[in-house]
């Protein structure tokens, strides 16, 4: 399996001012996969430890951080001599053991030789409360799960991923019912690396709906054992009225969909834990379209997405029969679904801020609206084939942003100040933009 973070990694090696490097994402999106994959290819030893219930390395951590006196130890217990230029050393689960997120800042200043990954699975909590180490002594890289052209090439679909880096959409148009077939195939399946590989080997898609099961409950379980006893509920309440709040025509984030007479304050802390594990994308509404976006951001009106468009069909019970009725999967639910594939993508792009728009009077609403450091983008989202862009011609009206997007089931095609992209393309929306 084929993920683009390993190119990342690869230029955060070459770096001339490389710092430890923390791989961020919700449980099971492959940071362990990805680093040990990483470690295989690149170095000529990997030295692999996971902080989870390991009392050995609680230990070590718990007296001074002397970097030689770590590497003394990490030996000791590897049973490996950790060479500094050719061998690379993964703390995994690392926020169970906090001190060893505290030495980063000493083997960056003392030990820059050393070569570090670290990740774990509720890392972003950890980071969040708190735990003691300075802003500038590490690196930073989000994984999520796989795009849908990662899922391509997971497929024995190369070749296609590759004819949409290179926008030769004469040809991908030619072709474009693969490309439909394959995206239907990844709302089904989504992008967490353990449902696609089964989905890859066997195509067998009751399987992968007991992977993702399994993945729910994964995370249900996790509520209970790493949330503060008094939000756990909460917690539960917000990530199951998620698939509700995304089927409404407004799929704003509304309290009393969770439970009659709700408010934010009884939520707000849940909702930040959902976010900080990286469970719950929050987009945010804007109420203007200067720069940079994030000064115009309403703190008060958000969407809520969830981390995979797969994981979002199950808890929904997308039956998998939908998948052979033609185009029927891109009406049944189709918003939510294809709203929360959009989101899942533009997560995956680098350096995009990313909000939605609505004007004061509701008359005007833009599924997206992304900030590329460059230029604010408009994106229309439409499930089917379906080319009226009522709301994003009256925000031409308003702001005449440069480029406007209209992404939907139609084909490629190109305006004044419109760019039609198919939903299967999505990904390309950077690339095409700064041409």
């Amino acid at each position: 399996m084929y993920r683009t973070a390993i190119e990342k990694l690869y230029k955060w090696k070459e770096s001339k001012n490389r710092k430890p490097l923390i791989i961020e994402g919700a449980r099971q999106v492959g940071k362990t996969w990805l680093m040990k994959e990483f470690g295989s290819k690149a170095y000529a030893d990997t030295v692999y430890i996971n902080f989870d219930s390991n009392s050995i390395m609680a230990d070590l951590f718990s007296s001074d951080l002397n970097t030689d006196r770590l590497i003394a130890g990490l030996e000791l217990y590897s049973g490996r001599k950790i060479n500094p230029d050719n061998t690379l050393l993964i703390f995994d689960e690392v926020q169970e053991v906090p001190k060893a997120l505290s030495s980063l800042k000493y083997f960056y200043e003392n030990a820059p030789q050393y070569h570090i990954i670290c990740a774990g699975s509720l890392l972003g909590i950890a980071l969040h409360q708190g735990t003691s180490f300075p802003v500038g002594k590490v690196d930073f890289l989000k994984l999520y799960p796989l795009s849908f052209k990662e899922f391509l090439m997971a497929t024995e679909n190369e070749r296609f991923a590759k004819l949409l880096e290179k926008q030769d959409f004469q040809m991908i148009t030619a072709f474009k019912q693969t490309y439909i077939d394959a995206l239907k195939n990844y709302y089904f399946v989504g992008g967490m690396p353990e449902a696609v590989q089964s989905f890859a080997d066997d195509r067998d898609y009751n399987e992968v709906r007991n992977i993702q099961k399994r993945i729910l409950t994964a995370y249900e379980q996790d509520f209970s054992k790493h949330a503060p006893n008094e939000i756990v509920p909460k917690i539960r309440m917000v990530w199951n009225s998620i698939p509700s709040q995304l089927a409404k025509e407004n799929k704003k984030f509304i309290y009393s969909v969770i439970r009659e007479g709700g408010r934010a304050k009884e939520y707000e802390t849940a909702i930040m834990w959902l976010t900080d594990c990286g469970l719950v994308h929050k987009v945010s509404r804007v109420n203007a379209a200067g720069f940079p976006l994030k000064a115009y951001e309403d703190l008060k009106a958000f969407k809520l997405f969830i981390v995979d468009v797969g994981l979002l069909g199950c808890m929904t019970g997308l039956h998998q029969r939908t998948l052979l009725d033609g185009n029927n999967l891109f009406t049944h639910f189709k918003g939510a679904l294809t709203e929360q594939y959009v989101c899942q993508q533009l997560k995956t792009l680098d350096d995009l801020g990313i909000y939605y728009y609505t004007n004061e009077r509701n008359t005007c609403e833009i599924d997206f609206i992304i900030d590329t450091g460059k230029q604010i983008i408009p994106i229309e989202v439409k499930a089917e084939v379906n080319l009226k862009a009522k709301s994003l011609k009256v925000y031409k009206e308003k702001f005449n942003p440069e480029i406007s997007i209209r992404t939907s089931m139609s084909d490629y095609k190109k305006e004044d100040w419109l760019i039609n992209l198919p939903l299967y393309a999505i990904e390309e929306t950077k690339n095409i933009v700064q041409q």
